[in-house]
């Protein structure tokens, strides 16, 4: 158990034993170049949505949860450059909009670039989304889940980390690298599937995975994430 005031973790059941991925800490702490209110936004956006060509500055930390930005109906993909390799993502606004609403605003604020990917286990997940590379970090807001719509996880899927309790998503996210992550149960929200193309880097990722709960054998860092429209 961690001694902070937050405790987000995955609890994940294999076989018989319970193996709790845990990112501790509070969602207010942030890297060195955070800023606490965007600046250089377009006035054509609703206030606190990052402007979709990128010029937005990097941002880190946020008072509250961003109003929508994204367009209904508009297909996004998220093109996650990592030291291993490129992993294109189809996000699925279809059944969680408002997780795909976030992501892509933090995205398109660069708050993903330049973070390490900070614990990966093998035939499980790779949790990324924290920039202070300690399971500590988050955006400064929580996300409600969305399971209304969920789907099955497949090797690939891409979804949200939480504490345990409900509602409580924030930048964290895992990548099922392997049939162990495929079988979670249905308490993390799906938000994105990577590209058939690029599962061999999903694979590449898992070779370096810790065989236990732990950082990963090499480090994965998240060079960029940018976002796409159609």
């Amino acid at each position: 158990m961690c001694a902070v005031n937050r405790t987000p973790r995955l609890l994940i059941l294999l076989g018989a034993a319970a193996l709790a991925l845990s990112a501790c800490g509070d969602d207010s702490t942030a890297g060195s170049s955070d800023t606490t209110a965007p600046a250089g936004q377009s006035a054509t956006l609703p206030e606190g949505c990052a402007n979709p060509d990128g010029s937005s500055p990097k941002t880190q930390t946020f008072d509250a949860i961003p109003p929508t930005c994204i367009e209904d109906g508009t297909a996004y993909t998220a093109t996650i450059e990592t030291t291993k390799g490129t992993l294109r993502v189809t996000l699925r606004n279809d059944i969680a909009p408002i997780t795909v609403n976030s992501f892509v605003n933090l995205a398109r604020f660069h708050y993903f670039d330049g973070t390490t990917c900070h614990r990966a286990i093998q035939g499980f997940v790779v949790q990324c989304g924290d920039p202070t590379a300690t399971g500590t970090g988050g955006p400064g807001y929580d996300i409600p889940d969305e399971f209304d719509q969920i789907e099955p996880y497949q090797i690939g899927s891409i979804a949200m980390a939480n504490t345990g309790q409900p509602n409580t998503g924030g930048s964290q996210f895992f990548i099922i690298t392997g049939p162990n992550g495929a079988a979670l149960p249905p308490q993390y929200t799906l938000f994105g599937q990577v590209f058939a193309d690029d599962m061999g880097v999903v694979q590449a990722l898992d070779a370096i995975a810790n065989p236990n709960d732990g950082p990963p054998l090499e480090p994965i860092d998240i060079t960029s994430i940018t976002i796409s429209e159609g």
